[in-house]
């Protein structure tokens, strides 16, 4: 009898120690926090149809209310090339949805007094001192190149207006230039290199002037790693990831886990385009904070409900409830005509809604959120204390489509 109890010790202890960190929030009956199980319900039946049509691979879908998980189901493959079925705990390529993470690692520097949003970047980062602007002529064809009339602030930063761009994306033809000359966008760079290679070209706009989605959030991480003194995603597991318990997110999958990794479509259905995701295999020499994250929707909930709770999960508090709240407020004012969503602005890391009506899609005035290119998105809605996450890998155009259809499906159920 000892023996069996002892042996049933060990098995415990086993599992323990293969699941610690394994963490999860609490479940809940979907009607207990006031969602429609049999509504919910809608979401599996419409992203089943999607993925039988060929539309994409896999997926997860989770929804939580006031801190608890109504809704958490995985559908499809993992892997189209293998078959093997999509499972809660696969892990996902973030893209962009690293970029809510920098920005919450640049206000925990904040609120430890090491910076402020005012501040010059060149304070910290002196090579981007005396930056040019490429400004097109009434003609369209030829540019000039005039001082900026200020310095980018850490602010611009994070609310995208300091006049980086993505090369391959921005509608300055000059910029687009010298960032493919200088290699911009690669990746097989530092953070470090990245920011040497910015301070030798021009920014679209002037800062302050425009809201363009940029590498920005990039120069962040690069602007953590200076003040903290350490790599980005050694700040990540000891400040963020390992407190919150998201025992999968980094900037790799160590080997252990690459059978979790979730994989496209080899060609995209919807553009007959080979699809290429980043190697998150090894570790990366580029940190990227803008956009090389891995993580699963177990940690990302995680992360999510921190911030809907005001900077504070299980005890752990990475940041004050006013600064959450700053953060997601409108930081862009005069400047939201240049963002691209109706009805929405920019904080500090995150898309804000500003109004009910002109986007066409539903939700509450001050939710907050963001996508990843490889087909992640996120959402968190104060007022309704709802989180929605979404993860595939489906990097192609249509997944603007499939976050909406997710939405409005959660929406439907409350």
């Amino acid at each position: 009898m000892r023996k069996l109890t002892l042996l049933a010790v060990s098995i415990a202890l086993v599992l323990c120690t293969t699941t610690a960190g394994a963490e999860s929030l609490p479940r809940a009956e979907p009607e207990a926090v006031g969602l429609s199980g049999e509504r919910l319900e809608r979401i599996g039946r419409v992203l089943r149809g999607e993925i039988e049509k060929g539309r994409f691979p896999g997926a997860v879908a989770l929804v939580a209310r006031k801190g608890r998980i109504a809704y958490y189901e995985s559908f499809g493959v993992r892997d189209p090339a293998t078959r093997a079925p999509m499972t809660k705990d696969a892990i996902f390529r973030i893209y962009s949805m690293t970029k809510p993470v920098t920005s919450v690692a640049v206000m925990m520097l904040q609120e430890e007094g090491r910076l402020v949003l005012s501040d010059p970047i060149s304070k910290f980062l002196p090579q981007l001192t005396n930056l040019k602007v490429a400004v097109e002529r009434k003609d369209g064809t030829t540019f000039d190149l005039v001082p900026a009339a200020r310095e980018i602030t850490i602010q611009d930063l994070l609310r995208h207006t300091s006049g980086f761009a993505y090369g391959s994306r921005t509608r300055n033809a000059l910029v687009k230039e010298r960032y493919a000359k200088e290699g911009v966008d690669a990746r097989d760079q530092t953070n470090a290199e990245l920011v040497d290679r910015l301070a030798r070209v021009p920014l679209a706009h002037q800062p302050g002037a425009a809201w363009e989605y940029s590498r920005s959030t990039d120069v962040l991480g690069r602007l953590v790693e200076v003040i903290a003194g350490m790599p980005l995603g050694r700040f990540f597991q000891e400040r963020i990831h390992a407190p919150l318990k998201m025992a999968d997110s980094g900037f790799s999958v160590p080997a252990a886990k690459l059978g979790r990794v979730a994989q496209p479509f080899a060609v995209d259905p919807a553009t007959g385009e080979k699809t290429s995701l980043i190697d998150v295999t090894a570790p990366p020499k580029y940190e990227s904070g803008g956009g090389g994250g891995v993580s699963t929707a177990d940690d990302y909930v995680r992360f999510a409900q921190m911030l809907l709770d005001g900077g504070r999960l299980d005890g752990v508090r990475l940041l004050s409830r006013t600064t959450v709240a700053f953060m997601a407020s409108d930081h862009l004012g005069r400047i939201a005509d240049s963002h691209r969503t109706p009805g929405h602005t920019f904080g500090l890391g995150f898309r804000v809604r500003k109004d009910v009506g002109l986007d066409a899609q539903s939700g509450s005035v001050g939710e907050y959120g963001w996508a990843g290119a490889g087909g992640t998105y996120f959402w968190i809605d104060p007022k309704e204390e709802l989180i929605g996450i979404l993860m595939t890998q489906a990097p192609g155009p249509s997944r603007t489509y499939y976050r909406q259809l997710f939405k409005e499906l959660v929406q439907q159920a409350m």
